[in-house]
Order: structure tokens, then C-alpha cells, then sequence
């Protein structure tokens, strides 16, 4: 079933076609700094915030965080869990995800294994997604032990797309890994929007508006940044540039 925030997501898309997220660390920012973060991202038009990703921040510092961007946002604060500990009751949902083209179990069965029960016991939104990491796939790649994709092998990143989609997950999360050297490219997001008829996250090494805007015309519903958040002073002029690339 279709809960609040998913269906939130999905309008938003049907709107506007392409749509932001800003994904925030709380292993990076303290959790004061997160919400500021996160409310610079809103004034610049992000439709909603990830939390987490490859994190090794404690659960103490994942719920503090949580809690001060909610109280600072009105947008939907999304968990983007590297496993169990990734898991706050006070999130406004989850991407359960898996990560598809992992060489451990681990990342795409077992820690969602472990982390159901606490997300049914919560009655957290969970947000079934595949995740494929491409590239250098940079820290995500490496503590999720994902297997090597090249950028060239768009034939396995739409079997591993549609893999999902035939699974019954609803979102597919294309990654070239928190501040990766460069974007998954154009040809590798078309590939995949061709065929899988579920909507395209794509984010990785996204810093400028013209990155931003090549993912668009290759079909992508949505693009994330987070280095860019943790790297740049003037947060909501940099969202509110790639937003607008993403909108015109």
C-alpha cells in the first residue's frame, strides 16, 4: 500500500517532473547543523530530505538529527539507512531498500531481514526501492561491498533496474557514490528509463546545474545532493540553482 509521503513524492513528480532531494549525514554535521541544512535546502526548493547514507553515526545522533529537521521543516524527512542502526521512529518514512548489486547477502537481504520487524514495530512508512551502485561507487560502494558496474554496462544496470521493478519495488536509486568524480552519465539513466517504468533516482557526484539538468532530459524523477550541502557555505543558493536547472 501507498502511504502519505510516497504518494506525496509521487505528485510531485507528476508536477514537476523532476524533483530534488538534499540528503544530510548526521556522521558529518552534528544535528544542529543538519537542520540548518535542511532549512536552507527547503527555502531552495528540495522536496524533500534523505538522512543517513553511508553513516556511522550513532542511533543517539540519528534520532537528534531527525527530530531538530523536523522541527525545522515542513517537507518530508526520509530515512536513507545503511542498515539497522540507520532506523529512527521519528522520520516520516524509509527507503527499505536493497542494495542490488552487493557481493554480501548482507545489504540486500539481511539487513532489511533485521530491520523489518523494527520498522513494522515503529509503523515507520517504509518505501520499497532497489539501490545499484555504478562507477568508483567512492565510501557507499565499499562499506556496502558492491560488486564493480561500470558506466559502460548500461545492458546490466537496466537488468538490475527491471529486477526491482519486477520485485515490487517502486523507486530505483542509480549511485555513483557521495562525492564521486563524476555523474552517472546521461546514457546509463536513459538506458534505464527506457525500460523500467518505476521512477529514477540518480545522485552522485551532482554538483552543478548542468549535471543536474543532463539527468533530467535522460528521465530521471528525482536527483540528490549531499556533498554539495556539507561542502558549500551559501546552501540555499546552490540548491535553488540545481532546482531551477531541473525546472525550467
Amino acid at each position: 500500500m501507498i502511504g502519505k509521503v510516497e504518494q506525496y513524492l509521487l505528485d510531485k513528480i507528476q508536477e514537476k517532473d523532476t524533483i530534488h532531494f538534499t540528503l544530510v549525514d548526521p556522521d558529518k554535521s552534528s544535528g544542529y547543523d543538519c537542520a540548518k541544512i535542511a532549512t536552507k535546502a527547503e527555502k531552495g526548493g528540495t522536496s524533500a530530505i534523505m538522512i543517513g547514507g553511508s553513516t556511522l553515526a550513532s542511533q543517539t545522533e540519528l534520532d537528534e538529527a531527525v527530530k531538530k529537521i523536523k522541527n525545522n521543516v515542513k517537507i518530508p524527512v526520509i530515512l536513507f539507512p545503511n542498515g539497522p542502526i540507520g532506523v529512527s521512529k521519528y522520520a516520516d518514512a524509509l527507503w527499505f531498500m536493497s542494495l542490488l548489486n552487493s557481493q554480501n547477502p548482507y545489504y540486500f537481504i539481511d539487513a532489511q531481514m533485521i530491520s523489518a520487524p523494527i520498522v513494522k514495530k515503529h509503523q515507520l512508512e517504509a518505501i520499497p526501492m532497489g539501490y545499484i551502485i555504478a562507477g568508483e561507487g567512492c565510501v557507499a560502494g565499499y562499506i556496502g561491498q558492491a560488486r564493480y558496474l561500470s558506466f559502460k554496462h548500461n545492458k546490466l544496470a537496466v537488468g538490475y533496474s527491471l529486477a526491482a521493478e519486477t520485485l515490487g519495488m517502486r523507486f530505483v536509486y542509480l549511485e555513483a557514490g557521495s562525492g564521486a568524480p563524476e555523474p552517472i552519465p546521461p546514457k546509463m539513466i536513459g538506458a534505464v528509463t527506457k525500460y523500467a517504468d518505476i521512477p529514477i533516482i540518480v545522485g552522485g557526484g551532482i554538483r552543478e546545474p548542468n549535471a543536474a539538468l543532463a539527468a533530467k532530459k535522460a528521465g530521471a524523477s528525482a536527483i540528490v545532493t549531499g556533498t554539495l550541502v556539507e561542502e558549500e557555505s551559501e546552501v540555499e543558493d546552490r540548491i535553488r540553482e540545481i532546482v531551477k536547472a531541473i525546472s525550467d
